[in-house]
């Protein structure tokens, strides 16, 4: 049982961190209307607005994507040892 939820904890953590990336990358190339952007946004920024209220631009340059990537590591890795010691 303990070994499925590691599994669940590691999958969720690289679809979200995936789902952060290609967030980025849309948010360059695609109409911030567009159907698919708008959905992995929904999905990505309740996560990165408190970020945002906390990490502030240097330059023009947005960094609270890649502070909710290593939270979502460190979030991460915390569950699956905590779960590991379980055993």
């Amino acid at each position: 049982m303990i070994d499925i939820l590691i599994i669940l904890v590691n999958t969720v953590q690289q679809i979200l961190v995936i789902l952060v990336i290609v967030s980025v990358l849309l948010s360059y190339f695609m109409d911030p209307y567009h159907p698919v952007r708008r959905g992995v946004d929904n999905i990505v920024q309740p996560m990165l607005n408190p970020i945002r209220r906390v990490v502030p631009l240097v330059g023009m340059l947005d960094f609270s994507p890649l502070v909710l990537i290593l939270l979502l590591q460190l979030a991460g890795r915390f569950l699956v040892v905590f779960l590991a010691s379980m055993r």
